[in-house]
């Protein structure tokens, strides 16, 4: 694929390969790491309008952010356009320039709560959420699904609607709710909602190589792509498709991870995500089963680092 410049709204990122917000991963540390192998743009976990409306402490916590990170985004997720428009104008994203909205969750609370993917039945709400978040003064971009079921892809009518709304870009996941994370995407439902908008369109789903994104962009003629659920297992594959030169490996980033994670957060946060990244970058590798089994025994950081060092060391020798 091609590597470009993409401009959102009055923001240019350096690069059109996106990190997707992804709950429990894409917290600061995963991101400032993300950015430093080449990813253009950083999105956080997936933010509720209501948990922050009540002023929730964990909600809040995904908000983190420092002067670091240069450019911020951070995506929202509701179904009352006004709570939506009220927190996306509140002071927790006073230190973010850009936030997503998330119209394409398919997780069925999610959806039976008439938030993410629900949204692609309800345009006419859909519409109000982006025209009252845009009153924020922030650039807005909107993620979403091709339809809710096969029978109703509805991509290219609800981009329209998108653009008509104010949105700065979308980002189209090729699949649909019904689908969850399987099955081959849609690319030419990606295709056609790019033919109707002059807005950047970033396509996402199914990309588990390089390969996987040179067919994406070739299929849709979309401005970009956007990468999930590989990056928490190969975040290199930012490097690989940016061609940026890497020196770090697996067991360095573990250790900067761990740095990041225990600086900025708790010990009980710090832990949870660590093992929860290593038994990621651990995957498909020999005697996984046995060490991920000794990776969530450890109770505490010194333990933990012991056994990542084992696990880790290893694999640098292989290397």
């Amino acid at each position: 694929m091609k590597i470009k410049e993409l401009r959102i709204g009055n923001i240019i990122i350096p690069c059109n390969v996106l990190l997707a917000p992804l709950a429990g991963y894409t917290c600061y540390p995963f991101r400032i790491l993300c950015s430093e192998l080449g990813a253009g743009l950083c999105y956080t976990e997936m933010v509720n309008c209501n948990a922050l409306k009540y002023k929730d402490k964990a909600t809040q916590k995904l908000l983190f952010t420092t002067p670091e990170e240069k450019i911020k985004a951070a995506q929202l997720i509701g179904s009352d356009p006004r709570i939506m428009e009220k927190m996306a104008r509140s002071d927790y994203f006073s230190k973010f320039d850009i936030i997503d909205l998330n119209m394409g969750c398919p997780v069925p609370n999610v959806f039976k709560s008439g938030q993410g993917s629900a949204l692609l039945g309800d345009l006419k709400k859909a519409s109000s959420i982006i025209k009252g978040c845009k009153k924020s003064e922030k650039v807005i971009t909107v993620k979403f699904r091709v339809g809710i079921r096969e029978d109703e892809m509805i991509a290219a009518e609800f981009a329209k609607m998108c653009e008509a709304s104010g949105a700065d870009m979308i980002t189209i996941h090729g699949r649909t709710r019904n689908m969850m994370y399987h099955g081959t995407p849609y690319f030419d439902q990606i295709e056609q909602a790019k033919s109707v908008v002059r807005i950047p369109v970033i396509a996402n789903g199914g990309i588990f190589s390089k390969e996987d994104a040179d067919k994406m962009m070739e299929l849709t003629g979309a401005d970009g792509v956007m990468i999930a659920r590989y990056a928490i297992e190969n975040p290199f594959i930012f490097s690989e498709l940016t061609h940026k030169k890497i020196k770090k490996d697996k067991h360095t980033i573990i250790f900067e991870q761990i740095d990041l994670a225990t600086k900025y957060y708790d010990e009980t946060f710090a832990i949870s995500y660590i093992k929860r990244l290593a038994s990621f970058l651990m995957k498909g590798k020999k005697g996984n089963n046995k060490y991920k089994t000794e990776l969530y025994k450890s109770g505490n950081m010194p333990e933990l680092r012991d056994i990542l060092e084992e696990i880790f060391c290893k694999e640098r020798e292989k290397d």
